[in-house]
């Protein structure tokens, strides 16, 4: 196989751009190839004026795309496989032509004209050459290349193949019918990228795509699958595709981006569309971004005078290729001895290895000699084959594998003789290239039918700069779409370098996370990922990082200090094993016991004129009834259960009722003894012992009653209070019937009043052993604590309104006790020689 340059190769070759096709290889069946190999200076004229010179007129400067080469290659090695191998198209040799696209208008119908006719002249509808040989054409590096040049190609249904990024628009068949798409499907990019961000839990983000229907569907994607995972987009820019605007657009384009506080920039686009990022020499200022660079945007591509420090720590979605066998052995065996006739090999070589040219002849011996592809630096070169590469390398075995389906079914029809069978036209060619579907040398399926076209999986790639200036990209991740769930994504971060700036995870957010104990507070008038971190409210909690609401705890739980975790209350009461209860428990007790002493006194002493003057019997029932009294506080000490509820506030209104009655028996006695003393007195016919107990009775019957109707309607009951104080659950009971308890209190609160106004109006009676005195004294005392006992009781909770009651009870039953039977002990016990009958004057009525 002999490669040759055109007919111009012998000259001196300033410029490739001249002269197409820049390599061609002649065989029985040649097919065009489109590549970016090199871009020259764009024509800022525009408009009509584009045609007022020929095209060629001036050689333009012009700028090698070295990475790009490797596609070149790929073509050469495809084709020499295919024409090695004798099961495939046997007797038959493929060839081809090699051309340079550009992205602009002018250049690409240039081209596209130029392979239609055949030859140097560009003539419409005219061909230099045998038509029945060229059979397809292969290129569209982007989407806006493949319409353009499809849509002069449709004109003769040339067959035409798309080896760039694939781009569902293209695939309507109304609107370009003779073009297909070899690329695997890239619809899940945008969810690999949206699982990367999550990773990283990155919420603030920056998008740059190509301003084309392809960047749009990329965009539009993005912004729903971001509006589900709550991540926000700062800003987006659209890159023009067309070179000409590229120089019009960085004085706008790249200041937004430089100065711009986002961290995390999303990429979106291929080589040659993203021309503007490769060109410009981006600030020291923008060094502290991450870049997510995706499919198609070879960023180690870029003009040898500048440097990509600024991308270091790039992450890039590369297709994830299976490796062609033989292609890294056949890089290294390309040399320009090789291919002694190749002006583009040469051209690449003296370039690439910076090779002298004292006397301007690039036909000179070649320098270092021992040279190889594998030396140049990942900027020039690399031997790992490409997407694009890949993707060429399946398109020319498919273009391949139908020529040979279609002679197969041409030499089956009719006998062979001589070579009729070949001739073949371009339009016939559609049927069989669109069924076309085999496995390539790496063993994966190959389909032309786009609707059979796999889904791409994608190596994530971290792009490094080496403090010695070498550059390489390392496989940190992997995303596999057709994956289960949780295995479709993978990272390792520990193998990521960030770039010299950082050397943690940088932070993409618009707003610093909000602690657990902290709720978000949307800003007004920005997005949702920008807002102010407060503090929960008073008995709220959040546990989470960025919770959007705090929450309560449960009725059983509170907030800790940080409000960041529910605690377990501590359930509590009134207990006897603490100090309070333990106190309150043995106030009461000795109380009782001292009661019970002075009853005793009086059982002892109850011959003696004081005992006898004060009635025996209401002496018995107040002293029995306040040993009660005393005890029943012990009712409110411990865990309260239903019974201790039932009996607690009952009890102690039954008991106190009969001590309070059997005083007012005492004093209405009193009254009634010295009142009816006097002759002719009606009050005499009240004079009877059972007046006392009668009242005690009917006081007490009243009381009861009151208790029985509110044990009968709504009876108390323990409730845990989970509110009253804060990490407590207090167990308390429940009055059942505010109402019924009130009035109680109240119905006892009448008796100590009427009492006090009776004894108060008796409190002058003439006699030694008067207690109406004491009996006044002692209902102070008792509607004073009770008085003071409401407001206290009401504004107190838990433990505290029970100790409050347990005082009142214990206070009032010791000021009825000692002010009405300590005096009398006192006299008993130590002045008996006042306890004498002549010193009393009512002992007739006892």
């Amino acid at each position: 196989m002999q490669y040759h340059g055109s007919g111009h190769r012998k000259e001196k070759l300033p410029c490739f751009h001249r002269i197409n096709p820049i390599v061609s290889q002649d065989a029985d069946m040649v097919f065009g190839i489109f590549l970016s190999l090199f871009s020259v200076e764009v024509n800022q004229v525009t408009g009509a004026k584009l045609f007022e010179s020929p095209p060629n007129k001036a050689c333009k400067p012009y700028q090698w795309l070295y990475k790009n080469y490797q596609q070149a290659l790929a073509v050469v090695f495809a084709i020499e496989e295919i024409n090695r191998d004798p099961n495939l198209l046997p007797n038959i040799s493929l060839g081809f032509h090699l051309y340079n696209t550009y992205h602009s208008d002018e250049k690409t119908l240039e081209s596209s004209l130029q392979w239609l006719s055949g030859g140097p002249q560009l003539i419409p509808n005219y061909s230099c050459r045998n038509p029945d040989k060229f059979m397809a054409v292969i290129g569209g590096v982007t989407s806006a290349l493949s319409v353009q040049m499809g849509t002069l190609l449709d004109l003769y249904k040339f067959p035409q193949i798309s080896y760039g990024p694939f781009d569902s628009i293209l695939s309507d068949k109304v609107q370009f019918p003779s073009l297909y798409q070899m690329a695997p499907k890239d619809s899940s990019l945008h969810l690999g990228v949206i699982h990367l961000i999550l990773y990283f839990k990155w919420n603030w983000i920056g998008l740059i795509v190509t301003d084309d229907m392809r960047g749009e569907k990329f965009l539009w994607e993005m912004r729903e699958e971001m509006a589900k995972n709550g991540v926000c987009m700062s800003f987006t820019e659209k890159i023009p595709v067309s070179e000409r605007r590229h120089m019009a657009s960085e004085e706008d384009f790249m200041p937004r981006i430089t100065m711009s506080a986002t961290k995390v920039f999303v990429i979106h686009g291929d080589t040659d569309s993203l021309m503007i990022l490769r060109h410009s020499q981006i600030p020291a200022l923008a060094t502290q971004k991450v870049w997510i660079a995706t499919s198609h945007w070879d960023i180690t591509m870029r003009p040898v005078f500048h440097h990509s420090y600024n991308f270091n720590g790039t992450l890039i979605f590369s297709y994830l290729n299976s490796e062609v066998p033989g292609f890294k052995t056949f890089l290294k065996t390309v040399k320009p001895s090789k291919y002694s006739d190749d002006i583009l090999l040469k051209g690449f070589w003296l370039s690439a290895f910076a090779c002298p040219d004292e006397q301007g002849n690039q036909e000179q011996e070649i320098c270092s000699p021992n040279a190889s592809l594998e030396m140049l630096p990942l900027m020039y070169f690399d031997m790992t084959m490409s997407g694009l590469s890949y993707t060429i390398y399946n398109t020319i075995y498919a273009v391949a594998w139908a020529l040979h389906e279609m002679f197969m079914r041409k030499s089956a029809e009719r006998p062979m003789g001589g070579e009729e069978y070949l001739g073949l036209h371009s339009w016939q060619f559609h049927t069989f290239l669109k069924n076309t579907q085999f496995n390539n040398t790496a063993g994966d399926q190959v389909s032309v039918d786009e609707n059979r076209n796999s889904e791409a999986q994608y190596a994530i790639m971290n792009y490094v700069i080496f403090p010695n200036d070498t550059e390489s990209l390392v496989e940190v991740g992997q995303f596999t779409p057709k994956a289960p769930f949780g295995q479709d994504f993978t990272i390792c971060e520990d193998a990521i370098v960030w770039g010299w700036w950082a050397s943690k995870v940088p932070s993409g957010v618009c707003s610093d996370s909000c602690c657990p104990g902290f709720r978000k507070n949307p800003l007004e008038g920005k997005a949702a990922c920008c807002y102010d971190c407060f503090p929960c409210p008073e008995g709220e909690i959040s546990s989470q990082m960025d919770a959007e609401h705090c929450k309560k705890c449960p009725e059983d739980k509170y907030p800790n200090k940080q409000r960041d975790l529910c605690l377990p209350k501590m359930v509590t009461f009134l207990n006897i094993k603490e100090p309070l209860g333990m106190t309150l428990a043995f106030v009461a007790v000795s109380l009782s016991f001292l009661t019970a002493l002075v009853l005793w006194v009086f059982v002892k002493f109850q011959d003696t004129p004081i005992v006898k003057a004060n009635n025996r019997t209401l002496s018995y029932t107040l002293l029995i009834s306040l040993i009660f009294c005393f005890l029943c506080s012990l009712l409110f000490i411990g865990q309260p259960t239903t019974t201790s509820c039932l009996l607690q506030q009952t009890v102690f209104g039954v008991v106190f009722t009969v001590a309070v009655s059997s005083i007012l028996a005492k004093t209405i006695v009193v009254i009634l003894a010295f009142r009816g003393i006097r002759p002719g007195s009606r009050i005499q016919m009240f004079l009877h012992p059972r007046v006392s107990t009668y009242v005690v009775l009917i006081c007490s019957g009243i009381q009861m009653i009151f208790c029985g109707i509110w044990l009968g309607t709504y009876p108390p009951f323990p409730e845990a209070d989970t509110h009253s104080e804060y990490g407590h659950i207090i167990i308390r009971c429940n009055e059942g019937s505010a109402f019924a308890f009130y009035c109680v209190l109240g119905y006892m609160g009448f008796l100590a009043l009427g009492s006090f106004t009776v004894a108060f109006l008796a409190r002058n009676l003439p006699d030694t052993f008067n207690e109406a005195k004491f009996i006044t004294f002692s209902m102070l005392v008792f509607c004073s604590v009770w008085a003071s006992f409401l407001p206290t009781y009401q504004s107190t909770k838990g433990k505290a309104m029970v100790t409050v009651e347990i005082f009142a009870i214990l206070a009032s039953s010791a000021g009825l006790l000692g002010c009405i039977f300590i005096p009398k002990c006192y006299v008993i016990l130590l002045k008996p020689d006042r306890n004498n009958q002549n010193r009393s004057k009512i002992k007739r009525i006892l």
